[in-house]
């Protein structure tokens, strides 16, 4: 029990774990790249925005000195950029710079800076390559993450300065941080709540799935006919029924089989038993001097074996039947000479037993029909010996033909009890018996249906008005 127990946990959470694998690591690797792709679209539409700006500024300032302060000589220059510094209204956010031809700066908004060198490579090629260039990164001398924008000052269209606008990055940094923070706790919720409804389903889902394989592992251990209460109303619930209806029709195979083999252990008993003590009385009494004695003995054993033979051939025929070697040899039949044929070999044997045997052929000729006249030979004698067994107390059986919307209809009716109506839907299933005591295997009907099915025709049975039970066969007329 503890072993089984460890099983199921095991193969529970191994189904747990797929579950999980297959349907929550996707939403995860998507949320990952969504957060990825808004961290890398925030990131450069704040850094983007702002470098615009810086560079539009810069541009501006740039070419309000060279159109106006780069031609009138250094000391204007100079005297120019010490003004705009003093005056630049952004200091507190953006550091103005100007650098000289060496690359380091002569004039800044930050007294700190003059002097020192700035090192980054945005300088030297605004020098080199006379236009307008940006830098984001790192700054040499406080390590600061910046950004910056270099544009050149010309004189006679050479750069001899530069004007240079730097700006810390930390403000962005921490905005880009909060938003990248943000769509990342809504991913992490979106992740909690994925994770919580799909364990909350697969728990729905696996409970009832261990309960009905524990139900199938008793079934198929031999606990036929257990039953699972279903409380679920989806593919559950009809899995649960199918399962339930699965156990009661095996538990009543088995029963049908159990019964069949007692009966067919019965069957053969008694014939056998008859025979055997026939045999050793003719063999042991002098029956020389009462042949009518004699007689009766022999006449016991050919019946006997014959019924015998009947039964062994049911069994072979039913055999075939569920293998799937039951075949038709198809070819012209006359449908009504092969039943006046089963009816002539009955006839007297009935009559012997007191029972007679009425026959009603139909108005004129009846055309060919395509088949297997043996075996429709069969299904009549089959029906004919069912009918004395089963309705032989009305000492009355009726057998008729006749052609019916295409169709040619024979009819073979008892006049004994009837069948109760419990037992109508089953009277044609395998090993079925029902409430009779008359002797048989339980087959004969089965394989009766399955001729008439092959033939492409339907089999009926089913109650008479005026009581006894009427056998029906239909089968379509050859086109």
């Amino acid at each position: 029990m503890e072993k089984e127990q460890r099983w199921k946990s095991l193969r529970l959470r191994g189904l747990r774990q797929r579950w999980i694998f297959n349907s929550i690591l996707p939403i995860l690797a998507l949320l990952v790249l969504v957060v990825t792709l808004f961290s890398a679209g925030v990131s450069n539409y704040y850094y983007g925005t702002m470098q615009k700006g810086l560079e539009t500024r810069a541009q501006a300032l740039a070419n309000s000195f060279n159109e106006y302060f780069m031609d009138n000589g250094f000391s204007s220059y100079y005297q120019k950029a010490v003004q705009s510094a003093e005056s630049f209204e952004d200091k507190n956010r953006i550091e103005l710079q100007f650098i000289g031809s060496s690359g380091r700066i002569q004039v800044s908004t930050s007294g700190l800076t003059a002097g020192t060198s700035p090192g980054t490579d945005d300088i030297t090629r605004a020098l080199q390559e006379n236009d307008m260039v940006p830098y984001q990164g790192r700054d040499l001398e406080t390590g600061e993450e910046i950004l910056a924008v270099s544009c050149p000052l010309t004189i006679n269209g050479r750069a001899v300065g530069i004007m240079r606008l730097v700006t810390s990055l930390r403000e962005v940094d921490r905005q880009v941080m909060l938003a990248v923070l943000a769509i990342f706790l809504v991913a992490l919720l979106c992740m909690l709540l994925v994770v919580i409804s799909n364990l909350l389903f697969i728990n729905n889902v696996v409970e009832p799935v261990a309960v009905v394989t524990e139900a199938a592992k008793r079934i198929s251990a031999g606990s036929y006919g257990a039953r699972i209460e279903n409380k679920y109303s989806d593919e559950l619930g009809e899995l649960v029924d199918n399962i339930n209806d699965m156990s009661l029709k095996i538990s009543q195979n088995e029963k049908m089989k159990s019964e069949f083999i007692s009966s067919v252990s019965h069957e053969l008993r008694t014939p056998l038993t008859a025979i055997n003590g026939w045999g050793e009385t003719i063999l042991d009494d002098d029956l020389a001097d009462d042949p009518e004695q004699l007689r009766r003995g022999i006449r016991v054993i050919v019946n006997e074996s014959r019924r015998l033979s009947n039964m062994v051939e049911e069994l072979l025929e039913f055999s075939k039947m569920e293998d799937g070697h039951f075949t038709l040899q198809i070819e012209d039949v006359d449908l009504q000479a092969e039943l006046e044929d089963a009816i002539f070999t009955y006839q007297e044997l009935f009559r012997q037993d007191g029972i007679a045997l009425e026959y009603h052929p139909g108005d004129g000729d009846l055309p060919l029909i395509r088949g297997d006249s043996e075996r429709l030979k069969q299904v009549f004698c089959n029906v004919l010996d069912n009918a004395a067994k089963h309705g032989g107390a009305g000492r009355r059986i009726a057998a008729s033909i006749t052609q019916e919307s295409g169709h040619q209809v024979v009819r073979i009716r008892d006049y004994g009890p009837g069948i109760p109506d419990e037992e109508l839907p089953f009277v044609k299933q395998k090993f079925y018996k029902g409430t009779s005591r008359a002797r048989g295997s339980g087959i004969g009907l089965a394989v009766c249906d399955e001729i008439i099915g092959l033939h492409g025709g339907v089999f009926t049975i089913g109650n008479a008005d005026g009581g006894g039970a009427v056998v029906t066969i239909r089968l379509p007329v050859r086109a």
